[in-house]
């Protein structure tokens, strides 16, 4: 026979430190998980289908790694290596999509990835040419650069 439903909770038995370092591992796990489902890795929960968005995945992995910066020397032996682990298979998860995405011929993409590349081609032969006497002062010039951050 089954004990009568309790109405205390698991989580009820646990102390503070240890509900917060469950609540840590919940959200480093859901982060990993939404990465890995942009990055065509896992199904979408509702529709089964995969999905290939990196810049979605990246926004994912740039908040584990924000979260790493930010804790860093705060956090049990188990919530580092979770993290730790989580982002070096996230990294590998989205170098390899980025290169399978470099590898199929523009033809074959989706529209969507289709659609971006030529917004982003629209967009750069609209920006306007710097003549000589319009020239940026280097401290403009400076604080228009662009930094991208490769896995």
């Amino acid at each position: 026979m089954n004990p009568p439903p309790s109405s205390e909770r698991p989580i009820d038995n646990l102390d503070r430190a240890q509900m917060m370092s469950a609540l840590f591992a919940n959200m480093v796990l859901q982060q990993t998980n939404m990465a890995l489902m942009f990055l065509g890795k896992v199904p979408h929960p509702e529709t089964g289908q995969t999905l290939k968005e990196l810049e979605a995945a990246r926004m994912f992995i740039d908040q584990l790694e924000m979260l790493e910066t930010k804790t860093k020397g705060n956090l049990t032996r188990q919530e580092e290596g979770l993290l730790k682990e989580s982002l070096m298979s996230l990294r590998l998860a989205f170098v390899d999509a980025a290169e399978k995405e470099s590898a199929i011929p523009p033809n074959k993409r989706s529209a969507s990835a289709a659609t971006a590349a030529e917004s982003k081609t629209e967009a750069a032969a609209a920006k306007p040419t710097e003549t000589p006497d319009t020239k940026a002062t280097p401290a403009e010039d400076e604080s228009r650069k662009k930094f991208v951050k490769k896995y």
